[in-house]
């Protein structure tokens, strides 16, 4: 059966009005999924119950069941492994930031997954190393977010007036299982739900797209008329070593991906960020981050520095601080903005991919938190 958020909101309003339906109903059920996170038609008591009925038959608004659950030690972060049937299974990263410390995150990030496995085949990719099985749907993306989002998983919920919102979803990444842009159809309907507001009403300067770098696909994101954050993976400073590390960089050079970036920048006047996961004497020397400068300098952008997060990879090891720090300090001294990735569930194996792995390959039952 399929699920109603696989259509547009415009593609709601239409079978609608074919049944009969006047088109203002669409945004009924919106609010009902988005605001007060209903997962069954039964439960909105705003709409007709012949429509709830008809609606129950044709469509699906169930959540993914929860294959197992991690949560850090600290609480701030909890990763999620969803069954989407069939065999196939994809995670979803929440991660509270409280600087505070009052209890209050400021900010609450969603890192979603757009496929079930990669065809990229990053070496440093707990993902990559599974290989390809498919895309997933507008509404299978959509789903990882409103599971964070729904009080259960305290996430947020409905208000009354003066209350502010508990532990509201606030940004988005799409930087989990899959190559975003490879599913370019699906990432972008999920990103009009997530940013609409009659669906989740995000900022469009809160959600971010990863890529591990396509050209075309890049430019015709740049044309979307959207003000989402775009990050490019570069991960070394010469073409060589890049496709030693991203076998299938192909023809794509890193010229290519600078010059996709300048386009970017220009047409929607975003800054531009090139992700750079340091892995210990492959890519870490400090002439190869003034190689690296070199290659970007000149671009509103800047290099998020991701310490390697083991993974499946034996010959691959994660550098220490000193070798991070003196990364950054090369860059920032030829003037490139650098920072380095705040580490967030090294100890709930938080790389993209990881929990996957381990429930599949597990002998013997994890110590997960089960979804009740």
């Amino acid at each position: 059966m399929q699920h109603l958020l696989d259509l547009s909101l415009e593609q709601i309003e239409a079978e609608l009005a074919s049944w009969g339906e006047p088109r203002y109903r669409a945004k009924q059920i919106a609010e009902w999924v988005f605001r007060h996170g209903a997962t069954d038609f039964a439960s909105m008591t705003s709409l007709p119950p012949a429509l709830r009925t008809r609606l129950s038959e044709a469509f699906t608004i169930a959540p993914p069941p929860v294959l197992a659950v991690r949560a850090a030690d600290d609480g701030g972060t909890t990763k999620a492994l969803l069954d989407l049937g069939g065999g196939d299974a994809v995670e979803t990263v929440r991660m509270d930031y409280d600087p505070d410390g009052d209890g209050e995150p400021d900010r609450v990030t969603v890192c979603v997954s757009t496929q079930v496995g990669c065809a990229m085949a990053c070496r440093f990719c707990a993902t990559g190393l599974q290989g390809f099985t498919r895309n997933l749907t507008p509404a299978e993306i959509v789903t990882q977010v409103l599971h964070f989002s729904r009080p259960s998983q305290g996430g947020r919920r409905e208000t009354r007036p003066g209350e502010g919102a508990a532990h509201r979803v606030t940004n988005i990444v799409f930087m989990g299982m899959g190559e975003p842009l490879a599913n370019y159809a699906g990432t972008i309907a999920a990103i009009r739900w997530l940013t609409r507001p009659e669906g989740l009403g995000l900022r469009q300067r809160g959600i971010t797209v990863s890529t591990v770098g396509l050209v075309r696909q890049i430019d015709r994101l740049s044309l979307e008329g959207l003000q989402v954050g775009l990050t490019i993976s570069l991960h070394a400073p010469d073409d060589d070593l890049r496709r030693d590390l991203i076998p299938t960089a192909g023809g794509t050079s890193i010229d290519d991906l600078v010059e996709a970036a300048r386009r970017y920048i220009e047409r929607c006047g975003r800054r531009v960020t090139f992700a750079y996961a340091l892995l210990d004497h492959v890519n870490d020397e400090p002439e190869q981050a003034r190689a690296l400068a070199r290659r970007i300098r000149g671009i509103q952008a800047h290099v998020n520095l991701i310490p390697y997060n083991p993974t499946a990879g034996p010959d691959l090891r994660r550098p220490s601080l000193g070798r991070v720090r003196a990364f950054q300090r090369e860059l920032q001294a030829a003037g490139i903005n650098a920072t380095v990735r705040i580490e967030r569930g090294v100890e709930i194996a938080a790389a993209c991919g990881q929990l996957r792995t381990d429930v599949q390959h597990a002998a013997t039952p994890l110590p997960l938190v089960l979804d009740a």
